[in-house]
């Protein structure tokens, strides 16, 4: 038998199909999750701060997409021939929306609002209360819930697989595809490595942001 190799990881490295597929997981699991915030930070606000009618409403259109079936999805985008790159970031920032949501509206539940009025007494506008005073109370519950975003759409098979195209593999898909045809120890080797850097990530992130 074999002993202890690091050829596996080797492999991982020198695989291209591996490289291109996880630089394509990263850029749409970043882009979804950067275009779910800029909905749902807002809309979270929105609905923790002010009243108003229509507002269980919206609430539910911002949590449906989790309950929407991929093949749903599949459909939209072969009705409008939107291309795969669009299509899977469209999917993505779907998928994203309700963890953004629900994160920074927990957030936003121990947050007292009588600061942000206080700063308004006293001359300061909305815009600038919600940037100076609201966001940065916030942060860490952002951070979370882009972690979590992210996370959860680079990992999601069933969405890429549904909306994927000719040459252009997500990485979950791709080490499906590889486990298909190959009983070798490479996805264990890339599983490792997946789980060092996500490691390292959140240890980046809990010493710069202090979560």
């Amino acid at each position: 038998g074999e002993g202890f190799t690091l050829k596996w990881y080797q492999q991982v490295f020198t695989m291209s199909a591996f490289a291109s597929a996880a630089k394509l997981s990263v850029l749409i699991a970043l882009g979804g999750t950067a275009i779910a915030l800029a909905l749902g930070l807002p809309a979270a606000y929105a609905l923790n701060r002010y009243d108003f009618k229509g507002k269980d409403i919206i609430k539910t259109v911002f949590l449906s997409p989790v309950l929407i079936p991929c093949i749903v999805l599949r459909y939209v985008v072969n009705q409008y021939k939107l291309p795969v790159i669009p299509s899977l970031l469209i999917g993505h920032t779907l998928l994203s929306i309700p963890y953004i949501m629900r994160v920074v509206t927990s957030s936003l539940a121990n947050f007292d609002f009588a600061i942000e009025e206080a700063a308004c007494s006293l001359g300061a506008t909305r815009q600038y209360t919600f940037f100076s005073i609201v966001l940065p109370n916030i942060k860490s519950g952002i951070a979370s819930a882009c972690i979590m975003a992210i996370i959860n759409s680079f990992n999601n098979v069933s969405l890429s697989a549904f909306l994927t195209g000719p040459g252009v593999n997500m990485l979950p898909i791709e080490i499906m595809s590889y486990v298909e045809y190959h009983f070798d120890p490479t996805i264990a080797a890339l599983a490792t490595i997946m789980m060092v850097t996500t490691l390292g990530v959140m240890l980046l992130i809990e010493k710069t942001l202090g979560l």
